[in-house]
């Protein structure tokens, strides 16, 4: 089973690494109106939109831009290939730190538990008090929401962030090492920490209890938002999407099916994914902006986030009211 769930894992994530576009999805794809490129990471979102149909009758085309992780994801977004971004608060912004201009239109929520710190049984790690001295592999760049929350754990536990040696793989790469044994703690989110689970390793801690925030942003580059068409197109899919997201949490079945479909996950990670999923699309609030400056100025402490990020100058409110 181990195997099985390893090649599936691994033939599943080579798909998420091609930047090209994905195929249209709309309810003319021959219409010459606008198209939207919506970027995504692991299938997430336009495995959501598939499942529920939340796009039928849209007036615009959506092409769908696929990545392994966010930093990639970004990049697209920086040099136009991609009109949206989508991640947890912190590869967001890590990415508006960097320069990419981009804006957070909506924020989503969940409740942390998508990521996790995951170590290998025989390590001999039980609690976070013994990373001290330790290597951990964080994925999947730097400025990731499992960095965060290494970050935050270390400092509720009475740990320097200097107190652990931190080294960054992307997802596929510190998977195939971690079911190896090479690797024996893993920072990880999403599929990769399911199947981490399945592989040998156990939960030391996840982002549940405000390790984490549990926000996310769809956000969506200035040049998309300077073109009237798009940007009313961007304001009518997020309402499709918070329509899609509650789909999911009633739907939970249906949506772990889809999931299996689509991205070719063992039906016990499908699962995992499917209850551990975003549930809400949310306006950007001051309570939204004020918990995620938090994230940012822990981050900016510790020297991962250079420049700080002001949240609140970061977003465009007028998409979702």
């Amino acid at each position: 089973m181990t195997r099985r769930l390893a090649i599936a894992a691994m033939s599943f994530t080579a798909l998420l690494a091609l930047t090209a576009c994905g195929a249209d999805s709309s309810a003319d794809a021959s219409s010459k109106q606008v198209t939207l490129t919506i970027g995504d990471q692991a299938k997430t979102l336009q495995t959501i939109v598939a499942a529920s149909d939340a796009l039928k009758g849209a007036g615009y085309k959506v092409k769908w831009a696929e990545f392994e992780g966010a930093a990639p994801l970004y990049q697209a977004v920086q040099a136009g290939a991609a009109d949206t971004g989508y991640s947890a608060d912190l590869p967001a912004l890590q990415a508006l730190s960097g320069g990419v201009k981009v804006k957070n239109v909506a924020a989503l929520k969940n409740d942390g538990t998508h990521v996790g710190i995951v170590v290998r049984k025989d390590s001999g790690i039980d609690s976070v008090r013994d990373l001290k001295g330790q290597k951990v592999v964080v994925s999947s760049a730097k400025g990731s929401i499992s960095e965060y929350l290494l970050a935050n754990v270390l400092k509720q536990n009475g740990l320097s962030y200097k107190d652990v040696k931190v080294q960054y793989l992307l997802p596929t790469d510190a998977q195939a090492a971690f079911a190896s044994g090479k690797v024996k703690i893993w920072a990880t989110f999403g599929v990769y920490q399911a199947v981490g689970l399945e592989q040998g390793g156990k939960l030391l801690v996840d982002g549940a209890d405000g390790r984490v925030s549990g926000i996310g942003f769809i956000n969506a580059s200035d040049k998309a938002l300077g073109d009237s068409a798009k940007k009313a197109a961007l304001s009518d899919f997020l309402k499709r999407l918070g329509t899609a997201l509650k789909w999911t949490s009633t739907h939970q079945d249906a949506y772990a099916k889809a999931i299996e479909e689509r991205n070719g996950a063992d039906a016990s990670v499908a699962k995992t994914l499917a209850s551990a999923a975003y549930n809400q699309v949310l306006p950007i609030t001051s309570d939204i902006d004020t918990t995620v400056q938090g994230v940012a100025d822990l981050m900016n402490g510790i020297g991962v986030l250079v420049p700080n990020v002001d949240v609140a100058k970061s977003a465009d409110t007028s998409l979702l009211k």
